[in-house]
Parts: structure tokens; sequence; C-alpha cells
């Protein structure tokens, strides 16, 4: 059954603490947990904090960075997408998701050709673990420092020269709810969809990243989830909200209303 999930990213100034006490008040049933939050309490003491709150956990944010865009070399890359294997697991999450990294002066065959050889060796630990990798493609107006997965077919590509049903993608209603034609190609995606993220926005992004709250922007939230619901979905709907338009709003008030939201648009 379909469950609601908020990503710590939308509560960016609390810590996890925080974040799962307030959750659980407000009977948010998951978390999308953060590495940077979590590194400040570590795994165990995260896991034992959240088994307290009855949360589960949507997903592990995040690993990648395999072209080497983030100052670290691919092997460290490698490396660190392996330990966050085994703490998605140790969080009792099925799901990691991970950001290629940034093309970084590579041409884009070597840029897809890292990224490629790094799912396909993580991909067997993923398995022994029960942890699915979720690649997530963002909007070219944002994209530039996180990946050069910009598109639905980007991504589709990535994963079929991988070749594992432990690969999967990220549907983030923010990068992939622009392009008109999504609606329709739900039905011959969802096989390859680990995850889905919601969020709106009023304008296309141009920079940084400037979302708004559920059902306040252009996006056809209401027709994706439709359309998701008729393919059989029934994973997390991960709120994720950031940016100037959702940053004057109090942190208890965005959990209200993303509570609410999803009442709305995927049920209770």
């Amino acid at each position: 059954m379909a469950k609601l999930s908020v990503s710590e990213t939308t509560t960016f100034r609390w810590s996890l603490e925080e974040d799962a006490t307030a959750y659980s008040a407000v009977g948010v049933p998951a978390i999308g947990v953060w590495r940077q939050k979590l590194s400040d309490v570590g795994a165990a003491r995260a896991a034992q904090l959240l088994a307290e709150h009855g949360l589960e956990v949507s997903h592990l944010f995040w690993a990648g960075g395999f072209t080497g865009s983030d100052g670290r070399t691919y092997r460290e890359s490698v490396q660190d997408a392996s330990d966050a294997v085994r703490t998605a697991a140790a969080l009792h999450s099925r799901c990691l998701v991970v950001c290629s990294g940034a093309r970084a002066g590579h041409t884009s065959n070597h840029a897809h050709r890292l990224v490629k050889d790094a799912l396909i060796e993580v991909a067997p630990m993923a398995e022994d673990h029960g942890v699915t990798l979720a690649v997530e493609p963002m909007h070219p107006g944002c994209a530039a420092n996180c990946t050069f997965l910009t598109g639905l077919d980007d991504v589709l590509r990535l994963l079929d020269a991988v070749d594992s049903p432990w690969v999967k993608l990220v549907l983030d209603t923010y990068h992939l709810g622009h392009d008109a034609a999504l609606v329709e190609r739900i039905a011959q995606i969802a096989p390859q969809i680990a995850l889905v993220q919601l969020a709106d926005a009023r304008r296309p992004p141009r920079g940084e990243q400037n979302r708004c709250l559920l059902g306040e922007g252009k996006l056809p939230l209401r027709a994706i989830v439709a359309a998701l619901k008729a393919v059989g979905y029934d994973g997390y709907y991960d709120v994720e909200l950031l940016g100037e338009d959702v940053e004057a709003c109090g942190y208890p008030s965005l959990l209200d209303h993303a509570k609410a939201a999803y009442a709305d648009l995927v049920g209770a």
C-alpha cells in the first residue's frame, strides 16, 4: 500500500532527532533520511531513534558522484556507495538514491561509462542487502552540479545498459513533471520506478531549485498520481520541498500541509 514519506531536506535546519519527533507527532509514517544529518548521530543510534518513533525509512539520500565532480576519485565514490548500501540496510530502507555527478569535463560517453560501471559494480552488493539503487534525473535548469542525467530517456538508457533489477529510477515530479509527455509515459516506465518524490513548482528551475507547496504550482500532480495509481504503484510518495517559495513557511506547517496534500492526491 502506498505511504506518505517526507524527506529530511524539507526540514533542512532541523536535526534528525527533531525530524523524527516532529514527523511522528503529526502522523507522517515514513522519512527520507539524509546522510548529512545521519552523520551527526550514526546509523545505529538513528535506527534506534526511528524505531522508537515508529518511522519507516523510505530511502537514504544520497550516494554517487562517480564522475569525480565532487572531488572524490572514482574508487572513493564506489566505496562510499557500497558503504551507503550497508547503511540503508541498517536503517531497514530498501532504497538508496543515486546522483551520477556532473560531467566534470568528461565526454558524454565517458561520463555514462563511469556511472554504468559503478552501478554494475555496486548492484550485487545492493541485491545482497535488499536495497534498490534509485538513480535520480534532474531538470537541466538545476542539474549542473549534481548530474548530467537531465531527462527520463537519459536514465532509461543507463538502466538498460546496467541491466539489473536492483537499479531503477526516482520519479521526482519537480524534475520530470515539466515534461508534458510524462503522464502518458508512466505506464511504460512503471516497472523502473523505485521511488516517487512529490513537489510542485510555479515555474521551471533556473539555477537553484525552488519548489512550492503541493497544489500551489503548475505541475500536473493529480494526473501524475492518477497514472501511477492506474498502473498499481504502491510505494512511497516522498514529499521533498526546498527553495525560497517554502523557506518562509514554518516546518510544522510544512508537515501539516504535506500530510493534507498527500491525503487529497493519493488517499489517506
